[in-house]
């Protein structure tokens, strides 16, 4: 059941002055997309039709907030996630004078939450304002903090962009140095509707090198420049996996499709991350290996990976 306060601030956006709808939500008849009347329907499509006549929204920063990136890829399963929850504890070790959040824009099938080993709805601030959950010096935010763990959110596109402004614009950030957005698969709602609210400093496409996950890969990097959205560059995960006894390599999903994508793009290969066991057991014990195995080679990959990024990012605001 989604947080009563969330709910709120959500309705407050979507259905304004109607406080009592809240009563519906958690509900099997509300999640499971199914209009209660016809009258929610017209809403919506009323709504639609307001948002599209406005054109292009304009940009805003996040306040408090000096650089946003985003990690993204066109396939789900590629350990996107596992990559931007490395690189987010990678950016806090590279320059530990620097203050790194977490955002979880995915709706659907969030993973910070475990990842990070976070449980608990998020405190309201004074300006009523949801205040990120911290874990590992990293103030996080997932939609997985307002809803129970196993409940679904089968929402239509309309209420999971308002969901995604809400994350953005009602939390209290602080001041960040750099705020790692973990998108969903795809090119869908929650891509455009970041790229196009809010300044990104940069993009960066996590892709295995099998051949199915280069072409959603591309066509998530070819997405970003539409939107004139930087892309940093691709990373290459599960690259290689070595037999633990025997030191035999074999390259699993192929070898160095993700370098000939680049080169076909124009883009630069940030790095690779080996396909280990390590990496996924502590990702799945909310133990992250970047900070639980700072010296393994694994982490060490992810902190080169870090660097490449810093490299291209710009000068921040002052």
């Amino acid at each position: 059941m989604v947080s009563h306060a969330w709910c709120r601030a959500l309705c407050a956006g979507l259905y304004p002055g109607a406080p009592r709808r809240l009563q519906g939500w958690g509900s099997a008849a509300f999640f499971s997309g199914s209009p209660s009347s016809s009258t929610n329907d017209g809403f919506l499509k009323e709504k639609r039709a307001q948002i599209m006549s406005r054109g292009l929204p304009k940009q805003k920063p996040i306040e408090g907030v000096k650089q946003v990136l985003v990690f993204a890829s066109g396939k789900g399963g590629v350990g996107k996630s596992t990559t931007a929850v490395n690189i987010a504890l990678a950016l806090a070790a590279h320059d530990s004078t620097k203050a790194v959040g977490l955002l979880d824009a995915d709706v659907y099938g969030p993973s910070i939450p475990k990842m990070m080993n976070l449980k608990g709805n998020p405190e309201l601030s004074p300006k009523n304002l949801m205040r990120p959950l911290k874990n590992y010096g990293i103030a996080c935010m997932s939609m997985g903090f307002l809803v129970e763990e196993t409940a679904p959110v089968v929402w239509r596109g309309l209420m999971v962009m308002s969901a995604i402004e809400k994350l953005l614009r009602q939390v209290d950030w602080g001041q960040l140095d750099y705020l790692v957005i973990d998108m969903p698969p795809g090119t869908g709602d929650v891509q455009l509707s970041i790229s196009q609210n809010i300044p990104v400093t940069g993009a960066v496409i996590v892709s295995t090198p099998q051949d199915i996950a280069l072409l959603d890969a591309r066509k998530g990097a070819e997405m970003f420049r539409k939107v004139h959205v930087p892309v940093l560059g691709l990373v290459q995960n599960m690259s290689v996996f070595q037999c633990p006894k025997c030191k035999h390599e074999t390259h699993i999903f192929g070898a160095d499709g993700v370098r000939d994508l680049a080169k076909t793009l124009g883009l630069d290969v940030l790095g690779d991350i080996p396909l280990h066991v390590n990496i996924r057991e502590t990702c799945d014990a909310g133990q992250p290996i970047v900070i639980s195995q700072p010296q393994s080679d694994m982490a060490k990959a992810y902190l080169r990976i870090t660097t490449e990024i810093v490299k291209r990012l710009p000068t921040p605001p002052a």
